[in-house]
C-alpha cells in the first residue's frame, strides 16, 4: 500500500516515510508508526505520521 489513505495507516505498522529534509532526494526512512498527524481521510503526498523514534514524515510504503 502507498500510504495515501488514512484508514490504511495505524499505530504499530512498519512503514517507509520521506522526511521533510529528504523530499528533494526521495530518501526513505523505515520505522514503526506512533501517531497519525494528518486529519483528512487522504493526502496525495502521503499521510503524515510520527514514528516511535520521534521522526516525522509522509508515508510512502506500508508493510503488512
Amino acid at each position: 500500500m502507498n500510504g495515501q489513505v488514512r484508514k490504511d495507516v495505524r499505530p504499530g505498522l512498519e512503514v517507509d516515510i520521506v522526511l521533510k529534509k529528504d523530499q528533494r532526494n526521495g530518501k526513505l526512512t523505515r520505522g514503526v508508526v506512533k501517531d497519525l498527524l494528518t486529519k483528512s481521510p487522504s493526502h496525495p503526498h502521503g499521510i503524515k505520521v510520527r514514528l516511535e523514534d520521534g521522526q516525522v514524515g509522509r508515508v510512502k510504503q506500508i508493510y503488512q
